[in-house]
């Protein structure tokens, strides 16, 4: 007896580790935008892209930094080197052509040096650093870019589960007024009160309903996981949404904004910029370019390995100028000049296109979004009409009057108003969607 309350607490323990199991997680629209900010693969990568533009600029800041290197070479000569000079230069007595061998240098040699090299101008350099340090503004709205696109499925993904949920309830809800008045006439049958063909025909109308029930059911299913592939996260994992699709709706409002904080506008523009950098980066290719160097190099010959004893080094210092002046390069210069003012003029008059194409959408997103608006206002109250229709049939016939058939064709009118309803819904949800991309909205300040 006395293990009884043990077995109870692990009985319990079990029972609690079984219920937690599976439990589908809990996310709101703001909580799936926010996992889907950090962790998804697109996201990790374009911030990486970030990192290595910055390493980039560090390396471009680097080649103005001072160059300090420092060589070591040992030699062991197996045969030393032979010289010959002629024997007059010692003996002017010695006969014409006479030449005298002897070995130069020592068997073994070494040195060490120190080299220092210093960038004082170079056009193209200081124009390679703003390009360097604008590229990395460049990544980093491209990371905004893929940031935009991320939330942007996210969005569309979550809608498309709020809906498919709410159709889902909507199914459910049919199933039971179906079961209920079909349980109900089947007394009537019982009883001979109403005849087969009206008990078929609202047999007839259950199936449609399951069916309908179990089509709303894998559209649900095949929504969440859309969702969690556009979040980023465990395909293996359940999740379900917080938000109903009319609680997602009253916070879309009709949008105002510029076309011009649109993040595909804000690269192209940089994009010129670059374009306007590597003109001159060509340009200044024509100027001079100065360098400063400075070397100390100690040398050692030996006649026996020793170099770590106490004999001596000889040094020698240099320091010195290089100036570099292009003069004539066959017009390569020239060519590569002209081909970056050129690229220029096409990015300028794709920026200029694209402000066009920008203005155009933003009147037909409008124009699509009102009119989204009012064919769901319309759908809404089309779909509640039919509702209340079809709620009326079902208590007519509760009641003994009507027949089986107005009952069925109700209920196909209903399905048809939902299915309007939940087009019209999805409708005005991607018109908004669309706009707020285009507004560059659906990234808030802090992400």
């Amino acid at each position: 007896m006395k293990s009884t309350p043990k077995i109870i607490a692990i009985g319990l323990s079990l029972f609690v580790s079984t219920f937690g199991f599976g439990q589908a997680k809990l996310f709101s629209l703001e909580e799936a935008k926010a996992h889907a900010l950090d962790n998804h693969l697109e996201i990790l990568n374009a911030s990486r892209n970030v990192e290595i533009a910055q390493h980039q600029v560090t390396e471009t800041t680097g080649m103005g930094l001072p160059q300090i290197d420092i060589t070591g070479q040992f030699n062991h000569f197996i045969n030393i080197p032979v010289s010959v000079v002629d024997a007059n230069l010692f003996n002017p007595m010695a006969p014409e052509g006479e030449i005298l061998e002897f070995r130069m240098g020592q068997e073994f040699s070494a040195n060490g040096t120190l080299n220092v090299n210093q960038l004082l101008f170079n056009g193209s350099y200081i124009v390679g650093l703003k390009a360097s340090k604008h590229f990395k503004r460049f990544q980093e709205s491209n990371f905004l870019v893929t940031k935009e696109d991320v939330v942007f499925n996210v969005i569309q993904a979550y809608q498309l589960a709020a809906v498919a949920k709410g159709n889902l309830e909507f199914a459910d809800s049919m199933v039971v007024l179906t079961q209920k008045l079909v349980d109900m006439q089947q007394h009537y049958f019982e009883l001979d009160l109403i005849i087969q063909e009206d008990m078929d025909q609202l047999n007839y109308s259950l199936l449609t309903a399951k069916n309908a029930r179990v089509a709303a059911e894998v559209q649900y299913q095949n929504a969440l996981n859309l969702l969690k592939f556009s979040m980023g996260y465990d395909m293996t994992a359940d999740i379900d949404i917080s938000e109903t699709a009319e609680q997602i709706l009253t916070k879309n409002m009709l949008s105002d904004g510029d076309i011009h904080n649109n993040l595909q506008y804000t690269l192209l523009e940089q994009n010129v910029t670059l374009s306007e950098l590597n003109v001159r980066n060509n340009q200044f290719a024509n100027l001079p370019s100065l360098y400063a160097f400075f070397s100390q190099q100690y040398n050692a010959f030996r006649n026996e390995f020793n170099f770590f004893a106490d004999e001596k080094w000889y040094p020698q210092t240099v320091w010195g100028l290089q100036l570099n002046i292009p003069v004539f390069s066959g017009l390569q210069r020239h060519a590569r000049t002209n081909q970056a003012r050129v690229k220029l003029m096409q990015d300028q008059s794709n920026l200029e296109q694209l402000e066009r194409a920008l203005q155009m959408q933003e009147m037909q997103t409008k124009n699509n979004l009102r009119g989204a608006r009012d064919r769901y206002e319309l759908q809404k109250e089309n779909a509640e009409l039919a509702r209340s229709i079809y709620q009326n049939a079902l208590e007519v016939k509760e009641i003994g009057k009507g027949n089986s058939m107005e009952v069925t064709q109700k209920h196909n009118q209903l399905m048809i108003a939902q299915t309007q309803y939940l087009a019209s819904l999805m409708e005005l949800f991607q018109a908004q969607l669309d706009l707020d991309k285009l507004y560059n909205k659906l990234l808030s300040k802090n992400q």
